[in-house]
C-alpha cells in the first residue's frame, strides 16, 4: 500500500477536489481484499468516517460512491525546508551606543 496512516489525502468527487482528510487507520475488512480506511476530515469541526475500499482505490484509483465518481489523492509529505531566518534589522542595535534605548543593566554596572 502506498497510502499509510498519517498521510493527508485530497478527496475528489466527479473530478473536482472537495475535501482534505488525514488517514487515521487502515484495517482489513471481513471481505477478502477490502480494507476499512478511517478518515479524519480536516474541517471545522473535524469529522471522521470509515470507508470500505479496495487497495487500488486507497492508492488513487477511481471508484463509485452513491453514483458519483470518487478518487483519493495522497499528498506528498512537506519538504524538510526550514523557515527562512529574518534579516537582522538595519541600524543601531537596541541598547547599543548611539541608541535612544537606555540599558538598565549597563547603568547598574557603572554605579
Amino acid at each position: 500500500m502506498v497510502t499509510r496512516p498519517g498521510d493527508i489525502v485530497l478527496i475528489h468527487r466527479q473530478g473536482e477536489a472537495i475535501a482534505f482528510a488525514r488517514v487515521e487507520q487502515i484495517t482489513a475488512d471481513v471481505k477478502p481484499q477490502w480494507w476499512q480506511i478511517e478518515l479524519l476530515f480536516l474541517m471545522v469541526p473535524p469529522q471522521s468516517a470509515t470507508w470500505i475500499l479496495r487497495q487500488e482505490y486507497i492508492d488513487g484509483g477511481e471508484f463509485s460512491m452513491g453514483g458519483d465518481t470518487m478518487r483519493l489523492e495522497r499528498l506528498p509529505e512537506p519538504a524538510g525546508q526550514q523557515a527562512p531566518r529574518p534579516e537582522p534589522p538595519a541600524g543601531p542595535v537596541p541598547g547599543g551606543e548611539g541608541d535612544k534605548v537606555v540599558s538598565l543593566s549597563r547603568r547598574r554596572q557603572d554605579k
